[in-house]
């Protein structure tokens, strides 16, 4: 199913209010509006990327362009940042000015939930099947909406190292929780003062982060800039404070009603999803698609292996899409 074309990649970007908060969102393909009922060349199937935290859209630019391709550009492929985790452009507000209060604590765990059922709800027509893709907490939210919205079309969820449960029992969970619940409001003052650099040093220093990476995606470069923004860094913090608290058991209900539209993919060195929750849930639901990364990919694969989990992905769906 992969195209051979160098073809540029046709990448469409958005800065949007969804939910009152600013929204950043990518689309990779022709299709800019799937909200036309009337449109006779609607695509039957949209591939909607739900990212992990910080839920930047820009990490996942690379896969996006690498999923397009490999599915021979036939179906859109669009990511949509979480609520309040990007940089707004100049003229843009991270909160719309409005009196209308669209959304109690739309920044929370809760919130992004209920954002990405909004962004969907005002966007896309509901024709349209949906390949949900989600990263790490937004695993999570994609269980979460198909338990909220059971009338979403949903073809197929892929769930990439799952945080699903036990956050703050994980290995990373019991060395982050203290920071994030109790200490968070201390890293606020070194990221103020660092918004005034130079946008050259900033992507220096991201660099010097980043350099015990053989090859690292350009893109994630550009993209963590945004983390040098307070605002930013203030949502992305609190939602993953919330996530310590909240994500504690599996949702094994919502799992069973949806088992055989759901693939897991699990890493065998993950600190945030060990490798026994992966065991677990494989004893729980033995005849669920869930997998163990043979490849040693780590939870951020957006960073430095963005085109080889797209081209598995579009391995495994090879089947569903054929049917369609």
């Amino acid at each position: 199913m992969r195209s051979s074309t160098e073809e540029p990649v046709p990448l469409h970007e958005e800065f949007i209010y969804c939910c009152g908060a600013a929204t950043h969102v990518l689309k990779c393909g022709p299709w800019k509006d799937l909200s036309n009922d009337e449109s006779k060349n609607l695509p039957r199937l949209l591939f909607m990327i739900i990212p992990g935290n910080p839920g930047l859209a820009g990490y996942y630019r690379t896969f996006i362009q690498a999923l397009y391709c490999g599915l021979n550009q036939r179906y859109p492929v669009w990511v949509v940042s979480h609520a309040g985790h990007c940089k707004p452009p100049s003229g843009m507000e991270m909160i719309e000015d409005t009196d209308i209060k669209e959304l109690e604590d739309v920044f929370g765990l809760n919130g992004q939930v209920e954002h990405k059922l909004n962004f969907l709800k005002k966007n896309v027509s509901k024709d349209i099947k949906l390949v949900l893709i989600a990263h790490s907490i937004g695993c999570y939210i994609t269980l979460e909406m198909m338990k909220r919205a059971s009338e979403l079309q949903v073809l197929r969820s892929v769930l990439l190292f799952p945080t699903i449960e036990r956050m703050a029992q994980s290995p990373q969970g019991k060395l982050m929780t203290p920071l994030l619940c109790k200490l968070r409001y201390v890293l606020y003052m070194p990221v103020y003062l660092l918004s005034f650099l130079p946008e050259g040093v900033k992507a220096s220093l991201v660099r010097f982060a980043l350099r015990g990476m053989k090859t690292c995606d350009e893109s994630s470069i550009t993209t963590s800039i945004n983390l040098f923004s307070v605002d930013c860094i203030a949502n992305i913090l609190y939602m993953a404070s919330q996530e310590m608290m909240k994500v504690v058991e599996r949702d094994s209900t919502t799992i069973k009603q949806n088992l055989k539209k759901l693939i897991f993919y699990y890493g065998t060195g993950d600190s945030w999803c060990p490798q026994h929750y992966y065991d677990e849930i494989k004893m729980d639901f033995p005849d669920g698609d869930i997998r163990l990364c043979e490849k040693g990919l780590r939870h951020a694969f957006v960073l430095d292996a963005s085109k080889e989990m797209a081209a598995m992905i579009t391995d495994w769906l090879r089947d569903d899409l054929t049917k369609l």
